[in-house]
């Protein structure tokens, strides 16, 4: 059987789970939307049937003072239970066990009704909590064994507390927000009554027999956090009070170390988890940048945790399990931790999908259903919206010829798996020719089709892409001027000094690339202890949280400057959950930024510009190019008499991404 370990059930004694595998909590921002329940019951669902050995929701409030955001889902009136039903009953379908999530946000809450047990303000939230009374923590505690208890008739099969991430039980249990000096406060063993309450009046309250899940914080990284000893001794204390399976939690929100972007390599954090699971005696379970089979098997296989948790991982796929299962990893489509349809959307009140997998999040909307006449379809341009245009319709049937004109499908993804940070997108170029060779998409590389070639076809679709926009400035021909692309294929030398012109993606991107360390030849292990010293992280937990001081290891020194014609921030376009890491990334290494820069020339020496009204020279002997694109459009439209389609980048450049890229064909191929 292939892995073995993650594929082998796990004994709770009252129930077994049919594997190793977690579909962690995330929130989707489906509760919120019209039939939002439906919609939430068909995504996990669609999980299960993929299956997963267990679901753990997005986090549901016990009360008001609870929830994260207004209009957030809570749970505790009996009028509330119907909704859950609808979860329940449609993922009880499958041989799939589901756990809903009881998250009170306390401090993180961004309403002003928040409660916390300090009236400690949180950087991340402009509202100050009211601190909570002994009387209104009894009433929190009972507000969390009724939400346990409605959760429990709505088909459940158990619950995880979430004790971790910053949120209410956390800032119970570290001195970080806990500054009292009652019995809730204070000494390590009042700062962790609350949580221990909680978990002994729930199973008091309802018996033995259902699943008690507690999302433990086993490293805050935050100043005054918890270390390992009361890691454990929090741990070992659950166990006693009932908990069934103690699943990891890694850093606070509001910490200022990235935790599951892609710069983490991968399993960076089981490290700490392993630490845990050999001084306790309940299933722990492994979380953060576990994205392939391979990954979580090794886990499991070297002692490191007895299940793995993975959210993102099953927006990208929801067959992941089922691929695995039959030996065929090859065809998933893996995460690629961009975080730029998942997280980024929750950040603007949009529903949580997938930038490899639009259908993520819209199951009861977009499908592909087989098409009613099957249609000869000819696709120009294998970026990713053509390719996965291709792959989609022809899964609905159609005959897709895919003509490519350079020898590699993929278009700028191949650039983007080229960037340090950024190399799960190798895996998703895997996918997409894994998947077309599957859907016996035909492919013609090296050929850009004639009107005449294209005139056999019933429709055409044209997804030609973006090329680099000209800039007119005196001297732009100049040997020092180099593109992005070049630059990131290591066509040409880079010197010293070097000038950017734009501040957006491919800037960053570009910078990325110039001030990382080559770290192709590491092992995955000395990944983890560079990323681990790098960001000032303590995997062994002796103190503070697991934060150190950072060390800080370059293998060159250039001196770069980034040029933007506007007064902003570097990078404003890009997704808030990613951005803050490249921006002190380059503070940290000296990158500095001019605005309101006019370019007059290129010469020699470097830039003539106009900043503010002043003539500056800027010393530079290469000055790339990365300011913006524009629609890569050869065809004349008018000289075609099929219906013609044109998607991503060759429709439209404005806000353009992989994502919008793959959104827009995912529709058209649904529909055509």
């Amino acid at each position: 059987m292939p892995y073995p370990h993650l594929l082998a059930p796990l004994n709770l004694g009252f129930t077994t789970l049919n594997n190793r595998v977690i579909m962690g909590s995330m929130h989707t921002n489906l509760e919120e939307q019209i039939n939002g329940f439906s919609r939430l019951a068909a995504f996990y669902a669609e999980r299960a049937a993929g299956g997963v050995g267990l679901i753990i929701t997005g986090g549901v409030s016990p009360n008001e003072s609870g929830i994260l955001a207004p209009k957030r889902v809570i749970l505790s009136r009996q009028q509330h239970v119907a909704d859950h039903q609808l979860i329940t009953s449609a993922v009880h379908q499958y041989p799939t066990k589901i756990c809903m999530q009881i998250l009170h946000a306390g401090r993180y809450g961004y309403h002003s009704q928040i409660v916390a047990p300090s009236a400690i303000q949180a950087p991340i939230v402009p509202f100050i909590p009211h601190a909570l009374s002994h009387d209104e923590i009894e009433q929190q505690l009972e507000d969390f064994v009724n939400c346990a208890g409605l959760a429990l008739e709505a088909g459940y099969d158990g619950i995880e507390i979430m004790g971790s991430e910053g949120y209410l039980i956390n800032q119970f249990v570290c001195r970080h927000t806990n500054k009292r000096s009652d019995q809730w406060g204070g000494s390590f063993i009042n700062r962790i009554r609350f949580p221990l309450e909680i978990v002994r009046r729930i199973r008091q309250r309802f018996g033995e027999n259902f699943i008690v899940i507690f999302r433990l914080s086993i490293l805050d990284l935050v100043e005054n956090g918890s270390d390992l000893q009361e890691v454990i001794e929090l741990a070992l204390a659950l166990e006693k009070v009932g908990v069934n399976i103690i699943n990891s939690g890694i850093g606070w929100h509001e910490t200022r170390v990235p935790t599951i972007a892609s710069v983490v390599p991968r399993a960076s954090f089981s490290i700490i988890t392993a630490k845990v699971k050999k001084l306790t005696n309940i299933p722990i379970v492994a979380c953060n940048r576990i994205n392939t089979p391979e990954v979580a098997e090794d886990i499991l296989k070297n002692d490191m945790a007895d299940m793995v948790s993975m959210a993102r991982p099953f927006l990208a796929d929801s067959q992941f399990v089922n691929k695995a299962a039959i030996d065929q990893a090859e065809t998933i489509n893996t995460c690629i931790a961009c975080n730029q349809a998942c997280l980024d959307h929750i950040f603007v009140n949009k529903v949580a999908s997938c930038l490899v997998n639009p259908r993520a999040g819209y199951e009861t909307l977009l499908n592909f259903h087989p098409a009613v006449s099957s249609k000869t379809l000819a696709v120009v341009g294998s970026g990713p919206a053509g390719s996965m245009f291709a792959i989609y319709a022809a899964q609905r049937g159609h005959k897709v010829t895919l003509f490519e004109q350079n020898t590699l499908i993929g278009g700028q993804l191949n650039l983007a798996a080229k960037i340090p940070g950024k190399e799960e997108f190798r895996e998703f170029l895997r996918y997409i020719k894994q998947t077309l060779k599957q859907s016996r998409v035909d492919i013609k590389l090296e050929q850009s089709p004639s009107y005449d070639q294209l005139s056999e076809f019933d429709e055409v679709i044209l997804a030609t892409g973006t090329q680099a926009r000209h800039l007119d400035i005196p001297g732009i021909n100049h040997k020092n001027v180099m593109s992005y692309q070049d630059v990131i294929e290591e066509k040409v030398e880079v010197g010293e000094n070097v000038a950017v012109i734009g501040t957006g993606g491919i800037a960053f991107d570009v910078v990325a690339k110039l001030t990382s360390n080559n770290t192709k030849s590491w092992s995955l292990l000395e990944k983890q202890q560079d990323f681990a010293a790098h960001w000032g992280i303590d995997y062994s937990n002796k103190i503070n949280g697991g934060l150190v001081s950072p060390v800080e290891k370059l293998d060159n020194e250039k001196r770069i400057t980034m040029l933007q014609r506007k007064v902003r921030k570097p990078g404003a376009g890009l997704g808030k959950t990613t951005v803050w890491i490249h921006r002190k990334e380059f503070k940290n290494r000296g990158v500095r930024t001019l605005s309101l820069v006019k370019y007059q020339g290129i010469s020699e020496q470097g830039l003539q510009l106009n900043i503010r009204g002043k003539h500056t020279e800027l010393e530079a002997d290469s000055i790339i190019v990365c300011a913006g694109q524009q629609s890569h459009q050869e065809y004349d439209l008018t000289k075609f008499s099929q219906p013609v389609h044109v998607i991503g980048g060759a429709n439209n450049v404005v806000g353009l991404d992989a994502k919008s890229a793959i959104e827009s064909s995912a529709w058209l191929a649904a529909k055509i």
